[in-house]
């Protein structure tokens, strides 16, 4: 992987990325670890800092990684990867090696964080904030009756804002 310039992310439609091309979340060390495919996020500046924020959900199985980690990363693929992210978005890694499963390959960045050699774009990370979704602090409650109504007394996600430490892609 080749590190490149933050300012890349500048010819990134943000929108394409993440809503359309999707992102898989991983965190953990290079023997353990495990990463999920996101489709809601987004990437800006806050606190004079570039940062992204990512939403999980406890239940998940790369949730407790993300927990237990300083770092995360968010990987970015082509469309040829699309069938690899549907996998790792409907699997757990609990009951799957997503890795063996989808043929994506593990690589360790210089911070330690784990990210995917296959990638196009990644995002190596570190967290600054987290906070639980509240279902009271939801204004428009037809978003929590759309999204939530089929996990009724469930969890709701969790919002990670991490800082954007280095940015590895295609020079």
């Amino acid at each position: 992987m080749n590190k490149v310039d933050l300012a890349c992310l500048a010819k990134e439609d943000a929108f394409k990325l993440i809503g359309g091309d999707w992102m898989l979340v991983c965190a953990g060390k290079k023997d353990r670890f495990n990463m999920m495919t996101a489709s809601w996020g987004g990437i800006g500046w806050l606190w004079n800092r570039p940062v992204a924020f990512v939403f999980i959900r406890p239940e998940r199985y790369t949730h407790e990684f993300v927990e237990a980690e300083e770092r995360l990363s968010l990987s970015f693929f082509t469309e040829e990867w699309r069938e690899a992210l549907k996998f790792c978005g409907s699997k757990s890694g609990r009951d799957f090696d997503k890795c063996k499963e989808t043929g994506l390959s593990a690589v360790e960045l210089e911070s330690g964080a784990v990210a995917f050699g296959e990638a196009r774009l990644t995002l190596d990370c570190r967290k600054l904030f987290k906070a639980s979704m509240d279902k009271a602090s939801f204004i428009d409650r037809d978003i929590l009756a759309k999204w939530y109504s089929d996990n009724p007394g469930g969890s709701l996600h969790d919002v990670y804002v991490v800082e954007i430490e280095s940015v590895y892609g295609v020079k």
